[in-house]
């Protein structure tokens, strides 16, 4: 690889960069703590007394709320439930991930115990009371998820399984969500609606899952899926290196010629993940705010920082 000498200008360049890097973290941290609290606020207003449990771990604390006669709180099983699933994950995935879901965890036990179950619900309909609750509930979470944030619970489990046994993560978690939500069916306050109220409960419970995995995938524009980059930029040089050293992506140079100019030029392409893309617009408008940037999403992308290629073969 070409080694490239930084000038002054670069480097200056990218301190301004590391100097922002606190703010935006800072900024991060505050929109994950504020999402929980639409979160928070769907699972106490609007699921609990309609007694519809929903999918995840927040799912799974229902379910035990219910099963012990509203004895144990949500926020306690909740909390409980994520510190053996954070260690496990601080073991086997890694302290950055769990850094950050620590805080998530932490704001929405606060907000799951702070806002009261209400006695009557804020819909009173149970079904747009699931529908309004889950695209609320995952388009906050698609907001968490794009700062780089998670709320933990069965997004552990999934991270956890796909390290060792490289399944899809959107499986894992749609296999738990329909777990959880089934083994409802056999609570005493679901039965006491009969057989026909309590089918509909589990319904209801599918139904706010789906709402929500939707709005999450909205949100996020795909975030799992990757971009590539076409960047057209008189500082080729800067911007590479910007994008090995700050993005920590690998990129490559092509050559280009203006169809109106006839000016030669180099192009500097690189693929990265959907979450990331905000990373590398950052650094190119720093290094060059003149720069024409062209961004499209890829499928199937395989190699050294992405998929296995062994795992689709």
């Amino acid at each position: 690889m070409k080694n490239i000498k930084p000038s002054e200008r670069l480097k200056q360049q990218l301190q301004q960069y590391q100097r922002n890097k606190p703010l935006i973290a800072l900024k991060e941290l505050f929109l994950i703590a504020l999402c929980t609290i639409p979160y928070a606020t769907a699972v106490n207003q609007l699921l609990v007394p309609h007694a519809v449990v929903g999918g995840g771990i927040t799912g799974l604390c229902e379910i035990i709320y219910f099963a012990t006669g509203t004895f144990v709180p949500i926020w306690l099983s909740s909390a409980l439930i994520n510190v053996v699933l954070l260690i496990i994950a601080g073991i086997t995935v890694g302290k950055r991930y769990v850094a950050r879901t620590i805080w998530g965890v932490m704001w929405l036990t606060v907000w799951l115990k702070v806002i009261p179950i209400a006695p009557v619900p804020l819909l009173t309909d149970s079904f747009m009371a699931v529908v309004v609750g889950g695209l609320v509930t995952g388009c906050f979470l698609g907001i968490c998820f794009l700062n780089n944030g998670s709320t933990g619970g069965t997004d552990i489990i999934a991270m956890i399984v796909n390290k060792y046994h490289h399944l899809p993560m959107g499986r894992v978690l749609l296999f738990s969500d329909l777990v959880i939500i089934s083994s409802a069916f056999f609570l005493p306050t679901i039965q006491a609606a009969g057989m026909q109220g309590a089918i509909e409960k589990i319904l209801f419970g599918l139904t706010y899952t789906f709402m929500s995995s939707t709005a999450v995938d909205w949100v996020m524009n795909r975030m799992r899926q990757s971009v590539q980059f076409m960047i057209f930029t008189t500082k080729p040089d800067a911007i590479a290196e910007a994008i090995l050293t700050q993005a920590h992506r690998g990129c490559t140079f092509l050559d280009a010629e203006g169809g109106y100019t006839k000016t030669p030029m180099k192009v500097v392409t690189t693929i990265a993940r959907s979450y990331e893309s905000a990373t590398i617009f950052r650094l190119v408008r720093a290094i060059d705010p003149n720069a024409f940037v062209s961004q499209s999403q890829v499928r199937g992308v395989f190699g050294q920082g992405f998929d296995s290629i062994r795992d689709n073969t």
